[in-house]
Formats: structure tokens, C-alpha cells, sequence
């Protein structure tokens, strides 16, 4: 492609970077607004039972992990010799069918099906623009150009699902789900206008992709994203009730301490990106143990207001550093099929979300306290961070000496 003038340059990253912030709004908006939607779908159960009521629908936030989960190598698989833009927009595109069909959908069976389909090109995306910014941003920029797909999911987590969700309180869920499908619509006339044509991998193939499956790293780096990261969902999917239970402090807050965790996610996605360019390999085996530490931290001084806010950052920074290097070690293992190892990790964390949560609620239900799901997450982390050892010993010396795959050249 032609070369870039700086201008062309950010304007196609920040296209990049405003889809990553439409998933975020679309995969996160659910938790704040999951009374509303039961209320509106489930009135009889809801009028019987709130808890119950809201408990049925939580499944919408279960449906949306599961369709992250099939789509992510599906997709790969699918668009191995499809232009990198034009994935894209085709991803783009099922987005806000997905979307506008779960504003629009008149059941609660229905909207389960649209959050599915909603959901089904959401790790698709994230690998194929990850490798798309790489490539814009040039040679050795793997991690960088993650962290501008990741950018947009954490500012989302910032600035957009508090006010969305604030929105969708005032003005009805289905008002927030159509505001999302226009971010989308925004999005894809933005890819469309800055994002330079970009072709697939000269040998890519839906037989390559999957060919990624058959190593065993390939696994192995999925299972440090899953069980590993699942420490930071243990803590993030209960930190209201640690803000009100443990801390004391009213509901109110909630969305406050959210946003020292996604001001740490921004800070901490942004360093993961430039520390894993240089060098992968010590980016994540010295990410884990701060990862852990952090966990630590937040478990200890949580129950206070200042304590629980600096908790709250420490952690949210310390898991996003570790985003983008896991993605580009993914990529790295799976050298024949980058949109496969770009999406599985998608995939990964998603499983990490499930897991978290599930092994968080268990001891919470044990009676141990909103306090023990932070313990769990150590836990998890520490298995994660064996994992990421273990993967590097098995690794040749050849290979650990030798750079990540570089992206095609801008």
C-alpha cells in the first residue's frame, strides 16, 4: 500500500480504536443495566422475584461469552484469504445487526439470540485490527498495534458504559442498545474511509488457520489467558459489593471505582503494548508477578475508601499490561496463522471472564466473604504465571532468540 502521512495515520488507528470502544460498550453495558432489562422482559418473574428475575437475565451476559467464544476461530477460519479491511467491515456490519436486533428484539428468547450473533465477531475484530494497526504502525509494532485495538475497549470502560448505562436508566435499555448500533454504524463509514486496503496473509487458508490448533504452545498460551486473567474478572465481576459490604460505602461509588479500574486498564494497556515490543518475553514472566501482587494489594487495603480506589487501579493496570502480550505471544506460537492466534486469545479471555466470575460466586456462596474472590484470583494468577514459565521453558533456544512474526509492511 502507499505510504501514510501521519494524519492518514492516526485517523486509521483512532477508526480502530472507536471499534474496540463500541465491543466495550456492547459486551459491558448488560452488568449495569441487567434490572432494567428484567424488569422490561421478565415482568411476571420479576414481580414474583427480583433476584431471580435479574439472575435469568445475567444470561444475556453468558450468551454474549459463549457467541466471543465460538465466533473468535470461526471467523478466522473463515476470512484467512479475505482482505484485512474487508473483514472489517464485514465484522462491522454484523455488529450492529446483532446490536440493533437486541434493542428491537420483543422476547427475552429473541434478545438472547441477537446478544449471540452480537457477540460472534467480537474476537474476529480485535484480531484483525490489532494486525491491520501493526501493520499501519510498521515493522515490531505487534504489541502497540493491540494495544490501540484494546484502547478503545478501556476507555469504553472509562468514560462510555457509565454513560450509556446512565442513559439506558433514564431512557430504557433498548434506547442504550440503539445509541451502541450507531457507534457501530460510525465506526465501519470511519474504517471505510481511513483504514488503507490491506491483504491477507499471501498464504493464508482456512486449513492454516486451523492448522494453529495442532501445537501444543498454541494451547498451552491460551491456557495462561484463561486461567491467568480469570484473577482479574474473580475481582472485577463482585467489586460492587466489595465497595459496599466490605468498604462501606454507598451504591453510588459503584461507578466510581469502575473508573479507577478502567483508568488503570488505559494506563496499563498502553505501557503492555510498548513493553512487549521490545521485549516479549520479559514483559509477561515480570507482568504476572506484579499481576499477583496486585491482587494482593487490593485484598489487603480494600476495605478502605482510599485504599479500595488505589486497589482498584493497581489492579486494573497491572492485567491490562499483560493484554497485549499475551496477544502477541499467541500470534508468536501460531506463526502460520496470525488472525487464528489473534482471535483465540479473545476466546481466552472470555473463558477467563466465565471462570473468574464462576469461582468467585462459589466462595462467596461458601460464606467466605466478598473479599475471597480477590483470593481466588491470586490464585488463578499464580497458576497462570507456571504456565507462562512452563511455555517458555519447552521452547527452543532458537526460537526464544528469534522475533515474533513481524506484521505486512506499511
Amino acid at each position: 500500500m502507499s505510504p501514510l502521512t501521519p494524519a492518514q495515520r492516526w485517523s486509521a488507528l483512532l477508526a480502530l480504536a472507536l471499534g474496540g470502544f463500541a465491543i466495550g460498550l456492547t459486551e459491558f453495558v448488560a452488568m449495569g443495566l441487567l434490572p432494567d432489562i428484567a424488569r422490561s422482559l421478565l415482568p411476571t418473574l420479576y414481580a414474583r422475584s427480583t433476584s431471580e428475575a435479574v439472575a435469568q437475565a445475567g444470561w444475556m451476559i453468558s450468551v454474549y461469552a459463549l457467541g466471543v467464544v465460538v465466533g473468535a476461530p470461526l471467523f478466522a477460519a473463515l476470512t484467512a484469504r479475505v482482505p484485512r479491511k474487508k473483514i472489517l467491515l464485514g465484522l462491522l456490519a454484523l455488529f450492529i445487526v446483532g446490536t440493533a436486533a437486541s434493542a428491537a428484539a420483543p422476547t427475552f428468547g429473541l434478545v438472547l439470540v441477537a446478544r449471540f450473533v452480537a457477540a460472534l465477531p467480537h474476537g474476529a475484530y480485535f484480531g484483525a485490527a490489532g494486525l491491520v494497526a501493526a501493520s499501519i504502525m510498521g515493522p515490531g509494532s505487534h504489541g502497540k498495534g493491540f494495544a490501540v485495538s484494546l484502547g478503545g475497549l478501556t476507555v469504553a470502560n472509562v468514560i462510555g458504559v457509565p454513560v450509556i448505562t446512565h442513559v439506558g436508566q433514564s431512557s430504557g435499555w433498548r434506547v442504550a442498545y440503539l445509541i451502541i448500533a450507531i457507534i457501530f454504524a460510525l465506526t465501519l463509514f470511519a474504517v471505510l474511509a481511513t483504514v488503507p486496503a490491506i491483504a491477507a496473509h499471501p498464504n493464508g487458508s482456512a486449513r492454516s488457520e486451523l492448522r494453529a490448533f495442532r501445537a501444543p504452545q498454541v494451547w498451552l498460551v491460551a491456557g495462561i489467558a484463561s486461567i491467568g486473567f480469570g484473577g482479574f474478572f474473580a475481582i472485577d465481576s463482585y467489586i460492587a459489593p466489595v465497595t459496599t459490604h466490605v468498604a462501606g460505602l454507598p451504591a453510588s461509588t459503584v461507578p466510581w471505582v469502575l473508573v479507577a479500574v478502567g483508568l488503570g486498564m488505559t494506563i496499563g494497556n498502553a505501557a503492555g503494548g510498548w513493553a512487549s515490543d521490545r521485549d516479549l518475553r520479559r514483559s509477561m514472566l515480570s507482568g504476572f508477578p506484579v499481576f499477583i501482587a496486585s491482587m494482593v494489594v487490593f485484598a489487603l487495603v480494600s476495605r478502605w475508601t482510599a485504599g479500595l480506589y488505589v486497589g482498584a487501579f493497581l489492579v486494573g493496570a497491572a492485567s491490562l499490561f499483560l493484554g497485549p502480550a499475551l496477544q502477541s505471544r499467541l500470534i508468536q506460537v501460531a506463526p502460520g496463522a496470525q488472525m487464528m492466534g489473534a482471535a483465540v486469545n479473545q476466546s481466552a479471555m472470555n473463558v477467563a471472564n466465565s471462570l473468574g466470575a464462576l469461582l468467585g460466586g462459589v466462595v462467596i456462596a461458601g460464606g467466605l466473604g466478598y473479599v475471597a474472590p480477590t483470593w481466588v484470583g491470586v490464585g488463578l494468577g499464580l497458576i497462570g504465571f507456571a504456565l507462562a514459565g512452563i511455555s517458555y521453558a519447552l521452547e527452543s533456544p532458537r526460537r526464544r532468540s528469534a522475533q515474533a512474526p513481524l506484521p505486512e509492511s506499511a
